[in-house]
């Protein structure tokens, strides 16, 4: 494993606002006693946001399988088999229509996902196009197309991007048991390019993947240590899929979710925290401790890239049972 990044996207240092966090310091929170570690971390929500508003974001798979990655989690990468057919890239005005629908159904902010290692130019002319159309209907856009060359992401910047995705997924010593294909700096690299280009960065990752709960709190303090801290933080609850090599992982308990979700709060203050994919499988009374622990965004109706995502009409109910306003 390389050393970690340190040129193009700094590391947290010292300073008044905020805490440059180590890992021991992340594991400590992470044992708290529950109700002690959901009152802290609530008590750190109410300082920076309206704990009774959650922001809406759908996610829409604009080129679907056929990846060349083999990252052990994902039903997209070619050299597995879990009946996800490779697709061409979407037109824009396909893209469009959905986008009409998710801001009609609510959503603030539309999230365009490729599977690609690395786009190449002529996807990203048309990906600008797609970008460029979703901004002129009012929403916030976000992409997630895998690693960017040099230049990208100032044309995503340009065509009205405000977002870019790029997950760190696990902690660095993790890394190399679920990905072989790219290593953990490639990810800080293009967080780097992001981050320079004057986007706004969202990276979080995954939890349920075979990882100690010391390694989950790496992963926390990998995100909470970049320099500014992300401005979304999307924390993903293992979605097994037939056919991937986690197929098989042992499913994580779901407190020791909710105490992630917490501990993420804690530690990134002002970023939204994002519940994402794996929310489907929660049952209602688990997402609710989510939002008491800090979440503060959701992805909301349509389908999360490849896996099912709770439908509008079940989230809006969820809303009301909760007393939650979207933002």
């Amino acid at each position: 494993m390389n050393a970690p990044h340190t040129i193009e996207l700094k590391r947290r240092q010292p300073h008044a606002e905020a805490q440059n966090w180590t890992v021991a310091q992340v594991a400590e929170l992470f044992e708290l006693p529950f109700n002690d570690l959901l009152f802290r971390a609530q008590q750190v929500h109410r300082e920076h946001f309206d704990a009774n508003k959650v922001q809406l974001s759908t996610l829409l798979s604009v080129k679907t399988g056929g990846c060349s990655e083999d990252c052990g989690y994902c039903p997209q990468a070619a050299r597995y088999h879990t009946g996800v057919e490779a697709e061409p890239l979407m037109q824009a005005d396909e893209v469009l229509e959905v986008a009409r629908i998710a801001k009609e159904n609510g959503a603030s902010r539309f999230c365009m996902g490729g599977a690609w290692r690395s786009p190449k130019q002529r996807d990203l002319d048309e990906l600008k196009k797609m970008i460029a159309g979703v901004k002129a209907l009012g929403l916030e856009t976000c992409g997630t197309f895998g690693m960017l060359k040099d230049g990208m992401a100032e044309q995503l910047k340009e065509s009205g991007l405000d977002y870019y995705n790029h997950n760190l997924d696990t902690a660095p010593e993790k890394y190399g048991d679920i990905v072989s294909t790219r290593e953990y700096d490639d990810r800080l690299d293009t967080l780097g390019k992001v981050r320079n280009a004057g986007l706004h960065v969202c990276t979080g990752g995954i939890v349920g993947m075979g990882e100690t709960r010391e390694q989950r709190a790496g992963l926390l303090n990998q995100l909470a240590n970049l320099d500014p801290q992300p401005e979304s933080v999307p924390i993903n609850n293992l979605v097994a899929v037939e056919g991937t090599p986690l197929a098989d992982a042992e499913p994580l308990d779901w407190t020791e979710f909710v105490r992630t979700i917490a501990v993420a709060r804690i530690t990134m203050p002002k970023s939204f925290v994002r519940l994402s994919a794996g929310r489907q499988q929660m049952p209602e009374a688990m997402q609710a401790l989510c939002f008491m622990a800090g979440a503060n965004s959701i992805f909301y109706g349509d389908k999360l890239l490849t896996t099912g995502n709770p439908d509008v009409t079940r989230d809006q109910a969820l809303f009301r049972k909760l007393d939650i306003q979207p933002l």
